[in-house]
């Protein structure tokens, strides 16, 4: 008998199916075994030994491996083709060996898609574990360990409010801080654009001023009105006719196939998925065979796959699509390693595979995959200028067509925010390139509509979005790209960031924690060092490297400071990190006043103090003046810094309704003291007096119901605004639903959720909590509320939370061995079965009383 080694139990089955019966197939679920959570299981002053430990909830499934791997002739490690799917090998070849139950005979195999002619091949051209690889993993692993456990203390005694840092996503939450000050710090500048209506032999098109009093200008050139009215004028009054036409062929090839960094960015575009839903979408295509391997930095494609996409070009459209010979690719990603093959479909032939967001992620590798062995796009390009009688004003018109479409006709790449412009500007321009122009010769006047002067304001560079944050870590060289979906879902769960219209805001606790990381340990989140310690990284796994080498020239500068800044007393840290931030957090004023001036006492100075909910801005007065104001709130002019807002009055009590800020962010207060009527703001609202008094009256009652007679009221809990009845509730999706649902609506959203076991219709249920990726699956773990109470999912498997675990206070790791163990085993007993109903026995004339009978203990079912 042969042992295979997979890590999934889908792509178990799949497997067998390929195999004859001397294999047998079984799942590690991931990884079998990690670094223990406690000091000690990186061991620097022995070499960077670690210490292993086995996942409590593998037990039973590593149980079932070794008791086979005994019997076995030969194991078959056949898990993913890239460093963690080694690694996983690896641990699991160590583990028998420690248990004394290694076959004699251990080979590795490989294969980038899970179809019959891949696997089969990959068996028949076994090879050893790459110790390189798993030296690379260790020693990430260890890196990781190490500033985890060494830099989090720091943090927890030096900074109140933090919860941890790592090594690679305290330098993508800088990105995303830095490019906040940038935006803080952007100062729009005015400018104007004078264009002419214009029209030639019935075809209308629009020039634009690009000469003016005989200087060439630019987008930004003029700057006010009166110099834009003057332009205008000037273009009204002059007779403008062609002084030229330049007609320029252009091509435009496709771009390669995907890799996983390109799917993550082009998937968040075009379909709005996260980086970690993208994946998980793309593991489940590649278990069920339909795309090949999805961790890839490659962008080459298998010669057969090559000759496959052309002849499907062909067949679709015809071979004026298909370039003369195949094109080839190379990676230009710095960084690039482990290249596997590209991401494409396993089948050039299917169009479609699975249903809802597979069908659709699928879509998007097949056209993508399919266009990069397409004919580049044909167009013509045309530059049409004009002049006027005297030469000294000017106007463009600039035009394509598209000739000949090529790979156009299936596939166009989205595009990100150009930088420093406003998305409707680029557009329009965009928009004004690709227009169509009438025929036009030198010394034609056509005819001038209207003559516009347009103000515009240069825009501050727009926030990142999943898809540009993947794409800026990539540039940098910063993590790699299949870690990159785990990055960005931390940042969110720590509440570093957060995510509003796609877009990445940083929220004060992650703006602090940057500021503390730059402020004292600055080299390690240096993008330049970052990069440099993953290009070490590489060599560990191209084999030009030692993994220890790189670990101890890494620890020998990084304990040092971690021991130098833990010495240090914490308001000494606040003290630096008060001179640090002075330009955010006391900008200067116009008016040349003192910006660290009391808004209150008007005597005390104001500075950064550090508390037990994190940091937050006091007057030096204290206790005689009690000001204080949130980190996250700039002390610049026009700044309501003087304590709480007051919004107006209550018409009912006469009482002042103010706007304040608290521990847990902003709320709105009516009264004072005990009796106070509080609520706090939701994000999703725009606070003024109404608003502030309808939250204060929640919760509303919308009615009693038709049915019952009880009343129906709509509220805000701590899980967000839903409806209650009788003890009964039903989750609401938006806070202005609270105000604005009626009964007939209220009735019918309180049925749905009754129907489903007091959750919303099917599909519309939202989590309690997003809890991350599952760290060995990268399937999207939530936290729900179910009818038996909460419960974890990943999409495929449910686990409910034991009692001794508080949902609240929940962990990613947690709720990952949980499902973990409730896919180990397997589906519960006797699920599906329904239990006979006991026969009646027959009635029967009185007899002698006879010995009870024994009673028969039942058998546990088999479990595998």
């Amino acid at each position: 008998m042969q042992l295979v080694i997979v890590e999934s139990p889908a792509k178990a089955k799949t497997i067998e199916k390929y195999l004859g019966k001397d294999y047998r197939v079984l799942a590690s679920y991931g990884h079998v075994r990690d670094l223990p959570a406690r000091d000690g299981s990186v061991n620097p002053d022995e070499g960077f030994a670690m210490e292993w430990e086995a996942y409590a909830d593998k037990s039973k499934q590593l149980k079932a491996i070794t008791d086979l791997a005994k019997t076995a002739d030969r194991l078959i490690l056949a898990t993913d083709p890239d460093r963690e799917g080694e690694a996983i090998s690896w641990h699991v070849q160590e583990v028998l060996r420690n248990k004394k139950a290694l076959p004699k005979e251990v080979e590795r195999v490989t294969f980038n898609a899970i179809t019959k002619p891949a696997v089969l091949h990959a068996m028949a051209h076994p090879r050893e574990l790459d110790t390189d690889l798993i030296d690379a993993y260790r020693a990430r692993r260890a890196l990781d360990y190490l500033v985890g456990f060494t830099l989090s203390p720091v943090l927890w005694r030096k900074l109140p409010g933090a919860k941890s840092a790592g090594r690679v996503q305290s330098v993508a939450l800088r990105i995303i801080v830095d490019r906040e000050r940038e935006i803080e710090s952007f100062r729009p500048q005015e400018y104007w654009s004078v264009t002419a209506d214009m029209e030639q032999d019935g075809t209308p098109f629009v020039a634009r001023l690009n000469k003016y009093k005989g200087d060439k200008i630019d987008r930004l050139t003029i700057g006010d009105g009166k110099t834009a009215e003057a332009a205008r004028k000037a273009v009204e009054e002059g007779r403008f006719s062609v002084a030229s036409v330049e007609t320029k062929p252009a091509m435009r090839n496709p771009p390669p196939p995907f890799t996983t960094s390109t799917l993550q960015q082009e998937a968040a575009r075009k379909l709005g998925f996260s980086a970690s839903h993208t994946m998980r979408i793309a593991q489940g295509l590649y278990e069920d065979g339909a795309i090949t391997y999805m961790r890839t930095d490659g962008v080459t494609m298998d010669g057969d796959a090559i000759q496959e996409a052309r002849k499907a070009v062909v067949n679709r459209y015809d071979g004026h699509y298909v370039p003369e010979k195949p094109r080839v690719y190379t990676t230009k990603a710095k960084n690039a390693q482990e290249a596997h093959e590209a991401i494409r479909p396993t089948d050039f032939s299917k169009d479609k595979a699975g249903g809802g967001d597979h069908a659709r992620l699928y879509d998007l590798i097949w056209k993508r995959a399919l266009a990069s062995q397409m004919a580049s796009a044909r167009m013509e390009r045309t530059t049409i200028d004009l002049e006027d009688a005297t030469g000294q004003h000017g106007l463009r018109a600039t035009g394509q067509v598209v000739l000949f479409p090529g790979y156009l006709a299936l596939y166009e790449e989205g595009r990100d925010d150009p930088v420093g412009r406003s998305g409707q500007q680029a557009d329009a321009d965009a928009d004004e390139d690709s227009r169509r122009l009438p025929k036009l010769s030198e010394g034609a006047t056509p005819a001038k509509k209207a003559v516009n002067a347009e103000q515009h304001f240069t825009q501050p560079p727009p926030r990142f979005s999943e898809a540009s944050l993947v794409k800026r870590l990539e540039e940098l060289g910063i993590g790699r790209p299949s870690t990159y979906a785990s990055i960005i879902q931390v940042l969110k769960d720590r509440l570093y960031v957060r995510v509003e219209k796609n877009r990445f805001f940083a929220e004060e606790s992650g703006r602090l924690l940057t500021a503390f990381l730059e402020r004292f340990f600055q080299k390690y989140v240096n993008y330049d060092f970052t990069s440099g310690l993953e290009d070490e990284l590489d060599d560990v796994s191209g084999g030009r490297a030692a993994w220890q080498a790189v670990l101890e020239a890494f620890w020998k500068d990084f304990k040092p400071r971690t021991a130098e800044v833990m010495e240090q007393q914490p308001s000494a840290i606040t003290a630096e990190l008060d001179k640090f931030l002075e330009p955010y957090l006391f900008p200067a004023k116009a008016d040349g006043s003192d910006p660290r001036l009391c808004p209150k006492c008007e005597a005390g100075r104001l500075a950064l103090r550090g508390g037990k909910f994190g940091a937050f801005v006091a007057c030096s007065n204290y206790p005689e003046c009690k000001f204080t104001r949130r980190f996250a709130q700039p002390g610049g002019e026009g700044d309501d810094s003087d304590g709480p807002e007051t919004l107006g009055t209550d018409p009912d009590t006469g009482l002042p309704v103010e706007r304040k800020s608290g521990r847990f962010g902003p709320y709105i207060q009516l009264g004072e003291g005990k009796e106070a009527a509080r609520a706090s703001i939701p994000k999703d609202v725009e606070m003024d007096l109404e608003m502030a008094l309808k939250l204060l009256k929640l919760p509303r009652t919308i009615g009693m119901h038709p049915e019952t007679g009880s009343p129906i009221t709509a509220s805000i809990g701590r899980y967000g605004p839903y409806l209650a009845h009788n003890g009964k509730y039903a989750r609401l999706q938006g806070t202005m639903e609270v105000f604005e649902t009626g009964m007939n609506a209220a009735v019918v959203k309180l049925a749905e959720a009754a129907a489903n076991g007091g959750r919303p219709a099917r599909g519309a249920q939202a989590p309690l909590k997003v809890l991350g990726p599952h760290p060995r699956t990268e399937a999207e773990i939530k936290l729900m509320e179910g009818r038996y109470g909460a419960y974890v999912t990943d999409g495929e498997t449910n686990a409910t939370l034991p009692k001794s675990i508080d949902k609240d206070q929940l962990t990613l790791e947690e709720a990952a061995q949980l499902i973990d163990a409730r896919a180990a085993a397997g589906p519960p007993k006797g699920k599906g079965k329904k239990k006979a109903a006991p026969k009646k026995a027959a009635a029967k004339k009185p007899a002698a009383k006879k010995a009870a009978p024994k009673k028969t203990t039942a058998k546990k079912a088999a479990t595998e």
